[in-house]
């Protein structure tokens, strides 16, 4: 058991980091969706909800990365999640539901960058994890 768990080292620490990246975006969505509203030029109540759902998924990527073993199916699962957000914050900017200042469509374009990163660093050391057994 110890060999599984050393060998996940890595995906559970890209777990820690997503964790604590998205708590912190999160907290920021959450509080602030009204004076953010005005600046991003988006509705308060998309960046309200976007943060009250991150937080839950915060914390379950943090429990997850603090667990002895982290599943594979669960770890797939997180990393399909975090494709989803990243296409859907492309998806939100062309579609006309929306139309964010220029700082909104950056911020909208960095944060769905970083959400694909996390997917990636999640989707490479689970790929490690799995070929060292």
């Amino acid at each position: 058991m110890r060999a599984q768990t050393t060998n996940q080292g890595g995906l559970k620490g890209a777990l820690l980091f997503d964790a604590v990246a998205t708590a912190a975006m999160g907290g920021l969505l959450a509080a602030a969706a009204g004076p953010l509203s005005g600046v991003l030029g988006m509705p308060a109540g998309l960046l309200r909800w976007a943060g009250l759902v991150l937080v839950p998924f915060a914390a379950v990527l943090g429990w997850m990365g603090t667990r002895p073993r982290v599943a594979p199916g669960a770890a797939w699962a997180i990393i399909g999640c975090n494709v989803l957000w990243a296409a859907d914050s492309a998806i939100l900017l062309l579609s006309g539901w929306v139309n964010p200042t220029l700082l909104g469509t950056a911020f909208v374009l960095v944060q769905g960058a970083a959400v694909a990163a996390f997917a990636w660093m999640e989707h490479a050391t689970l790929r490690r994890a799995l070929a060292a057994g």
